[in-house]
């Protein structure tokens, strides 16, 4: 297997990528990138999955093929990989099973293994971009007492987890840690994009990610990502030959008790009671999270950056 993939958006014509799952809001957002910067991509969805309208695009339907690949199903998603360069891998919950419970860790792990065997199994195959989260960096029992900084070297503790059923992070830390395994086995060129809470249109208050909000922003570590730029991260630690390892990914943090408001009232339904909004001085949180990492690998690629898309 390769070991690296194009610096910068020139060349990309003649170079197929994977997008799996491309039904999500970071799936189709990736689809839309990956194909104003040139690429040919194999949008794979799950069966369940209902694919977002790519009306518009200049590109129009040549440079876009769309495949059925069921993470739990292996010949699917080597059918879709097939010829590719690089995958951009994001997990979306089957519809059977679309709630974070101490069950979708199972889930996760496995659908991990099948994609990243399947890469192994690609000889096209030279980079993969797997989409994990923050919450399988930031819990642990002594995240209160830590002289430094979260950032990537960091891993949530599992037993933790299960301890305080944070679900989401459970799944996430046993997924990211089984891909890296195998990648490691299989030598597979791997990179991860630990994302904060992604902040979509439809976000409400029932987002796995928000089970121990109120600890994560105590403790300075609640973090959330805009599609785009957490979007534009993938690409650029795919087209970057010198990413490798974690990235932590986020382009704001929710330590102050104003930011704490604005969320709230953005993730309650709009028929709840407003939330309780603060009073007197606002309250500030030392922020305890780093992504120092990824901003440096970022700062070139958005100077790069000549295009705009409204639309994600």
């Amino acid at each position: 297997m390769a070991g690296s993939a194009n610096s910068n958006s020139n060349g990309n014509d003649s170079r197929t990528v994977c997008v799996m799952d491309a039904s999500g809001h970071l799936g189709s957002a990736l689809v839309h990138l990956l194909l104003h910067r040139g690429y040919t991509i194999h949008a794979a969805l799950q069966h369940h999955g209902e694919f977002q309208s790519f009306e518009g695009l200049p590109c129009g339907n040549e440079k876009l093929r769309v495949f059925r690949a069921d993470p739990f199903d292996y010949h699917s998603i080597t059918n879709a990989l097939k010829g590719c360069c690089g995958l951009f891998y994001c997990f979306e919950p089957p519809s059977d099973h679309s709630t974070y419970d101490e069950f979708m860790a199972e889930v996760e792990v496995r659908a991990a293994h099948n994609v990243l065997e399947a890469c192994a199994q690609t000889h096209t195959m030279e980079k993969v971009v797997f989409t994990s989260s923050v919450t399988a960096v930031i819990w642990n029992e002594g995240r209160n007492t830590a002289s430094s900084d979260l950032d990537e070297k960091h891993w949530s503790d599992i037993n933790f987890c299960k301890k305080f059923k944070l679900w989401h992070a459970l799944s996430k830390t046993l997924a990211e840690k089984s891909a890296w395994a195998l990648a490691m086995d299989r030598a597979i060129n791997m990179v991860t994009i630990n994302g904060g809470l992604l902040m979509t249109p439809d976000i409400t208050i029932t987002n796995p990610y928000l089970k121990g909000a109120a600890e994560m922003y105590e403790d300075g570590v609640f973090v959330t990502v805009d599609l785009r730029f957490i979007a534009d991260a993938h690409i650029c630690v795919f087209e970057d030959i010198s990413s490798y390892g974690r990235y932590l990914c986020f382009n704001h943090v929710i330590n102050c008790s104003h930011d704490a408001d604005k969320l709230a009232q953005r993730l309650l339904p709009s028929s709840d009671s407003s939330p309780p909004q603060s009073s007197g001085e606002t309250m500030i949180y030392q922020e305890r999270i780093s992504n120092k990492k990824l901003n440096n690998m970022m700062k070139e690629f958005e100077n790069d950056q000549l295009l705009t898309i409204t639309d994600l």
